[in-house]
């Protein structure tokens, strides 16, 4: 059964759909044919907003209408059809929107005057209708001018509804129980419809204060101002206030900026960008905005009070972007406006930013977070800022005078200025990679050409404000040249080594980019100079060549108006000739620039880093992207804005890294966890590792690889081993520290046996290929020498090279040879001492010193084993037994390049060895190798078939 209250709802509804119809056909459709002919602009916003609140009142009449079948079908069969199923109820949302739709449209009518300007071009029209005007309104109201009666026509009709909706929803919810489930539809509903209620009244009062205020200001400011979508919230006329510094006879709180108006000026300011300071003196009030800050101040504490609320209230709605429900402040209602923002704004002052558009994050006035800055000229900012300046990693496009060229800088920013690690990609095809200060580059870095360019060179090393300074390699791949040395002012200025695609290596020293004064000269085939040059490394002046075959030749040397070479002086041929291997092992570099300085750019961001505590975000900055980041911005320069780094509870944080140092560690297991931190590229260790490895690259890598630079390529592949275990423990202090534990001191001792025994095996690797290749260089000739004597020996079979080389007969393992009717012993081969043959062979499969001598300790018990198997007994061999029977198993293991690993490992061998025991077989491995090179050994005489019995 139905209700007296829902016949009254049913009853309302299409009282009010019919007053719909009236007012369209009675008012709006006389209003929009009035307006049809627009003559101006005035009389195109009228005709637009009358054409808007006719589209509202058919989709009001529509919701009506749907709100009136719902109850129709409720009346007539109220058993089927629940309260439920009413729209009011159902979708109260949809029938309040459709209300506020309304209203906001006529509220803007009032605003703009739009019914009087209409009604003004029908006067007459309008004068004869008055009695059916007066069936819209209860109570009279029909008198007045037109305009007016216009007004409460469509105004007061909708308020009257609404009230009514009010009461008869109350009166419903009385007559449903507690419990029942309509009943929280039904008060819901009620609450929506009081809430409409409240906005009705303030949207309207709001109106008609807002088109009152346009009349009373001047023709500019009101141009200025004015929007039929603009609401006002409070003006100075009624409750006055002061402002300081700037100057302002009127102050206008609308709903989307602040206007102060002086004279025919007006300045506003956009509520987005309005923060709020209540400050310490309760009787004024600070306004920040991004250009601008300035003070308020009330007559009264009362009159302080309401700008301040407004004020905090209207910043809070235009951050929402729409009116709060039901009234001003209804909505989310925090004590103060969030002090973080997300907006755009195009600075107007003169400055660094003048016409730049900021979009983004704000705090305080001040771009502040992620966000773009961008130029008219083209320039661009997008990343980090902090308090108003670029801060924190950003990218920067700067257009170049080319069409479609740029400068990209992608890097870390500190206070408005490029700081720390960077890329930068520029118009000129040239990329840079490395640390900047104040915008310039500064500390270690890489500036490579592409290969396309007219000059391509390549500089690593260090810089200072923007220019070359310090050690530093240049490659000129035009001159085929590589520069290594000291820099200074963009010029090579101090001691060098210059080293040419020819395979020409020069030491010596410069100043302004020049040669001056003597310099040492090797040439290729070991041929030395030593004197004074010209640019391009031609002899010149007073000097001395040292020959390979030891002649030498000391005069002045200087070219001709021909080809060739012209000297003058005095050729010694008396000088016996040199040992090749101390022609081949003539060293450049040394103590030219000690090698604990070389590269100390690339380890100073690692300590400020660790100095800091190892904070997090500073991780990047000073230790550089890591190569997935690196990938990525070649790629995406959204995802360059985003946090690249790892999150600070992953694995790879610093928190993760710093916990990690502190397990408990015995040897292997460190070594293991050194190991994984090495080869990360998201560990501060594996970071510095991945450095240092493209300086020894550019060093000694391509044409760079010269012999003559082995020794400076050595010492500098055990001061990283150094360097790196210094910054182990670096980290672990820090890991310590926090954990409010100190690190002990470490000895001497104690560290060098951890560089070598630990740190240099785990780095090794790294710089193997091109150290490796230097040795090569160096000892060719060697290992030439002992390759002939390999292939030469290899000619022999077993038994009879073990006769040519003196081991004792009744140390030879004759029951390894397994013979068939067809063979003599002569002619087996390979099969003698195989098994530390094989070992001996493993020593190429390691590039690690320690394991390469451990191989070849291996080797030496393989030859006792098989020596005291042949005895029967245990049997410790002498050396002059021994070393017959190594340099049989050497020529049988035939590894190539032996003299090159021999010396490596000599090089990079623990010197706690030296003297002990891998030393005497490293000693006796060194014997092998030389004596093998020997005459007798490269020209044996051919063997000769001796028959099996022969042997026995």
């Amino acid at each position: 059964m139905c209700t007296p209250e829902e016949r009254a709802l049913l009853q309302l509804e299409e009282v009010f759909s019919a007053t719909l119809a009236r007012v369209n056909s009675l008012v709006l459709q006389p209003l929009l044919a009035a307006a049809t002919e627009p003559s101006d602009a005035k009389d195109r916003e009228c005709l637009q907003l009358l054409q808007q609140l006719h589209q509202s009142t058919q989709q009001l009449w529509e919701t009506v209408e749907e709100s009136l079948c719902s109850l129709r079908q409720r009346l007539h069969s109220p058993e089927s059809v629940g309260l439920d199923a009413l729209l009011l109820l159902r979708r109260p949302d949809h029938v309040l929107q459709a209300h506020k739709e309304y209203i906001e449209a006529y509220a803007n009518c009032v605003v703009a005057q739009a019914f009087q300007k209409a009604a003004k071009k029908q006067s007459q029209y309008w004068r004869g209708r008055r009695k059916a005007l007066r069936q819209l309104l209860s109570g009279g109201g029909a008198e007045g001018p037109v305009g007016t009666v216009l007004l409460q026509a469509l105004r007061q009709p909708l308020t009257h509804h609404v009230q009514q909706y009010v009461l008869l929803l109350l009166r419903l919810q009385d007559t449903i129980q507690e419990d029942h489930p309509t009943r929280e539809l039904v008060v819901r509903a009620a609450v929506v419809f009081g809430n409409l209620q409240s906005f009705a009244g303030q949207e309207l009062d709001q109106a008609v204060a807002t088109q009152a205020l346009w009349p009373t200001l001047s023709t500019r400011p009101r141009d200025v101002l004015y929007s039929p979508a603009r609401r006002l919230l409070l003006d100075s006329l009624d409750v006055p206030v002061s402002v300081t510094p700037l100057r302002a006879e009127r102050v206008l709180l609308l709903e989307d900026a602040l206007a102060l108006v002086q004279g025919s000026s007006v300045h506003t300011f956009d509520l987005k960008l309005v923060w709020l300071d209540p400050g310490p003196d309760r009787r004024e009030l600070h306004l920040l905005t991004p250009e601008e800050e300035f003070s308020f101040r009330a007559k009264d504490p009362q009159g302080q009070v309401v700008w301040q609320w407004k004020l905090t209230q209207a910043v809070c709605q235009a951050l929402r972007g729409k009116k709060d429900f039901p009234v001003l402040g209804a909505g989310v209602d925090p004590s103060e406006a969030p002090a973080c923002r997300c907006t755009a704004y195009t600075f107007c002052a003169e400055g660094r930013l003048f016409q730049a558009t900021y979009e983004g994050e704000w705090c305080r006035a001040k771009p502040h977070g992620k966000g773009t800055l961008r130029w008219p000229d083209g320039r661009n900012h997008v990343g980090d800022f902090y308090q108003g300046l670029e801060h924190g990693f950003g990218i920067r496009l700067v257009p170049q005078a080319c069409e479609d060229k740029f400068d990209c800088f992608k890097c870390h920013w500190k206070e408005g200025s490029m700081c720390g690690y960077g890329i930068c990609e520029y118009g000129t095809d040239e990329v840079y990679k490395g640390y900047f200060r104040e915008g310039l580059r500064h500390g270690f870095g890489v500036l490579e050409s592409t290969p396309q360019a007219p000059q391509p060179c390549k500089y690593t090393g260090h810089w200072e404000r923007g220019q070359k300074s310090g050690h530093g390699i240049e490659e000129d791949s035009s001159r085929g040249e590589r520069y290594i040395g000291m820099w200074q002012a963009d010029q090579r200025h101090g001691p060098g080594i210059m080293v040419t695609q020819a395979g020409v290596c020069y030491q010596g020293t410069f100043q302004a980019d020049k040669i001056v004064g003597p310099g040492t000269l090797l040439s290729e085939d070991d041929s030395l100079y030593e004197g004074t040059f010209s640019r391009d490394l031609t002899l010149l002046g007073k000097g001395k060549v040292t020959f390979p075959n030891g002649f030498t030749l000391e005069g002045s040397f200087g070219g001709g108006s021909g080809k060739g070479l012209h000297t003058q002086g005095v050729l010694d041929t008396a000088a016996l000739p040199p040992h090749p291997s101390s022609t081949s092992k003539r060293q450049l570099g040394l103590g030219a620039f000690p090698v604990e300085s070389r590269w100390q750019g690339v380890y100073s961001p690692f300590r400020d880093f660790v100095r800091a505590g190892c904070p997090g975000e500073l991780r990047e900055a000073l230790l550089g992207f890591h190569t997935q980041s690196s990938r990525e911005l070649r790629k995406s320069q959204e995802y360059l804005c985003c946090d690249r780094s790892c999150p600070e509870d992953g694995a790879g944080s610093m928190e993760a890294v710093l916990e990690e140092l502190l397990q408990p560690r015995e040897p292997a297991a460190l070594r293991q966890s050194l190991k994984k931190a090495l080869s990360s590229s998201l560990h501060p260790l594996g970071k510095l590792l991945r450095t240092v490895m493209l300086t020894f690259q550019a060093a000694y890598a391509g044409f760079g690889a010269n012999k003559h630079l082995q020794q400076l390529a050595q010492e500098e592949v055990r001061q990283h081993a150094r360097d790196l275990w210094a910054a182990y423990r670096s980290l672990l202090q820090v890991a310590l520290q926090r954990k409010g534990q100190t690190l002990e001191d470490e000895d001497a001792e104690t560290r060098d046996l951890q560089v070598y025994s630990l740190m240099l095996p785990l780095v090794l690797p790294s710089f193997y290929s091109e150290l490796f290749t230097l040795y090569l260089l160096l000892h060719e000739r060697e290992d030439n020498l002992y390759g002939q004597g390999i292939t030469n020996l290899s000619l022999f079979p077993d038994t009879k090279l073990l006769e040519f080389l003196d081991v004792q007969k009744h140390l030879w393992p004759l029951k390894d040879l397994t013979l068939t009717t067809n063979q003599r012993r002569s002619l087996v081969q390979d099969e003698c001492f195989l098994s530390a043959t094989e070992c001996l062979q493993k020593i190429m499969m390691t590039v690690d010193p320690q394991e390469k001598l451990e191989v070849l300790e291996r080797t030496h018990a393989e030859i006792q084993a098989t020596v005291s198997r042949v005895l029967g007994r245990e049997q410790q061999l002498p050396m002059d037994d021994l070393l017959p029977l190594l340099i049989f198993v050497v020529s049988r293991a035939r590894i190539q390049h032996l003299g090159a690993e021999i010396h490596l490992i000599r090089d990079m061998m623990d010197p706690m060895h030296v003297g002990g025991r891998y030393d005497f077989l490293l000693t006796a491995l060194e014997s092998c190798f030389e004596h093998i090179q020997t005459d007798d050994m490269r020209l044996p005489p051919l063997p000769s078939h001796v028959d099996g019995g022969d042997l026995r």
